[in-house]
């Protein structure tokens, strides 16, 4: 008995593992986190996720205090978290990785573009003439990595490493554009005393950057004092994730590149990034009161905008741009990736989920507009998720059916008699 249940235990142990070391667990906890907070906030519970997200978390220092409801602490605080690791991957792969050169990064970059202007003009041209609304012209121009991976990666080793790649590619500068977004429209009253502050933190992580110290202490200390000035300045506290992210040494003193200072950091955070912040940000932004909503809030300017812009915005600007590129001269298609692919890709970047509610968070401040944000960004990204998987397991099984033909054709002459 002792031994079945042993044994029992050792199986869900193994079973868990495999579960989280596989490509497509981040977006499926996502996506759980997600389905559960839908389903608290439409059922007798809802109050409990309206008071558990409106509890005010406090911490103070002498005169020094933050007073902020937990929501604003998932989303200033967590978020900081992810932006730390989202700079961390940007500098490692401007450096070394996928990156570069500008071979290596054309095609993204010019698909990335497109991913993210064409969105925001048709979210902006369904939604003329109102000015409140058109604040949230950045909301469908994000992808999420993790959803859109996962998804990917529910195709298995089929789906060609090239592929893969591309998206990454195209995700990440799709995330730097968001960076950038944010920096120069989604900023608010700045406070310059606060800001000088930040920047002598900034000094001190070039300094230390520049004398090649290698221990991490200093910088996440220096960094968590920028947070506290950025966030007290009106310049969104998220951002400063990214500076400190910049500083962090990616070459290490030893010839071992795996001691790199940068590379420790980002393998350490990756599963607490994936399984952690972006899950409990998803269960806390992702729940909407559907009973409240009519047929006409469904079909309103904000919602419409966003999942039109995330559903065709996407597919049209990084289809578009990828083909005029190619078609130019300027780039080539990734070897061994079909157009179809290309295409089933483009549609998975429409998958917005945590960045374009994390941008929805920022343009509208007014609890009024959070439902149709929501709906929107679920609608558009649901809809990409289905549309670029089926695509993709249809481009992906037709060449296979190619290759078995190929293979048997080459079987079949070799099997002939030679005169």
């Amino acid at each position: 008995m002792i031994a079945a249940l042993a044994k029992k235990k050792n199986d869900l142990k193994r079973g868990a593992q495999a579960f989280f070391e596989h490509d497509a667990a981040g977006g499926i906890v996502l996506m759980a986190a997600a389905v559960i907070a839908l389903t608290l906030d439409n059922s007798p519970l809802s109050w409990l996720y309206d008071k558990l997200l409106s509890t005010p978390v406090v911490i103070r220092i002498g005169e020094l205090g933050i007073d902020k409801p937990l929501l604003l602490w998932i989303n200033d605080g967590l978020m900081a978290i992810f932006f730390f690791f989202v700079g961390l991957e940007i500098k490692r792969e401007v450096i070394e990785g996928r990156l570069s050169s500008i071979q290596k990064a054309a095609l993204p970059l010019i698909a990335a573009i497109g991913g993210m202007l064409v969105p925001a003009l048709i979210y902006i041209a369904l939604n003329q003439g109102d000015p409140e609304a058109l604040k949230g012209w950045a909301i469908p121009a994000a992808t999420d990595i993790a959803f859109a991976l996962g998804v990917l990666a529910l195709l298995g080793s089929r789906a060609p490493v090239a592929l893969k790649v591309f998206l990454l590619a195209l995700a990440i500068i799709d995330d730097l554009g968001a960076i950038i977004i944010i920096a120069l429209f989604y900023t608010s009253e700045l406070s310059l005393s606060v800001l000088a502050i930040a920047a002598v933190g900034i000094s001190v992580l070039a300094y230390l950057n520049f004398r090649g110290v290698q221990r991490t202490a200093p910088y996440l200390v220096t960094g968590l004092v920028i947070w506290v000035c950025v966030l007290k300045s009106g310049v969104h506290a998220t951002l400063a994730g990214v500076i400190v992210a910049l500083f962090i040494p990616l070459n290490s003193k030893d010839a071992d590149a795996q001691n790199s200072p940068l590379k420790q950091i980002e393998h350490g955070l990756a599963p607490w990034v994936a399984f952690g912040v972006m899950p409990i940000f998803a269960f806390a932004n992702a729940g909407v009161a559907l009973y409240n909503l009519s047929f006409s809030d469904l079909f309103s300017g904000i919602p419409l905008g966003i999942a039109a812009g995330l559903f065709l915005g996407k597919q049209l600007g990084i289809m578009g741009f990828v083909w005029a590129a190619v078609k130019l001269g300027i780039s080539r298609l990734p070897d061994g990736v079909t157009w179809l692919q290309i295409y089933g890709v483009s549609a998975l970047a429409g998958i917005g989920f945590t960045m374009s509610l994390f941008i929805g968070t920022l343009a509208f401040s007014d609890p009024e507009h959070a439902a149709a944000v929501r709906i929107g960004v679920l609608a558009g990204s649901t809809a990409s998720a289905l549309l670029g998987y089926y695509v993709l397991r249809y481009s992906l099984s037709r060449a296979d059916n190619e290759n078995d033909s190929k293979t048997y054709r080459v079987a079949e002459i070799a099997e002939r008699p030679h005169a």
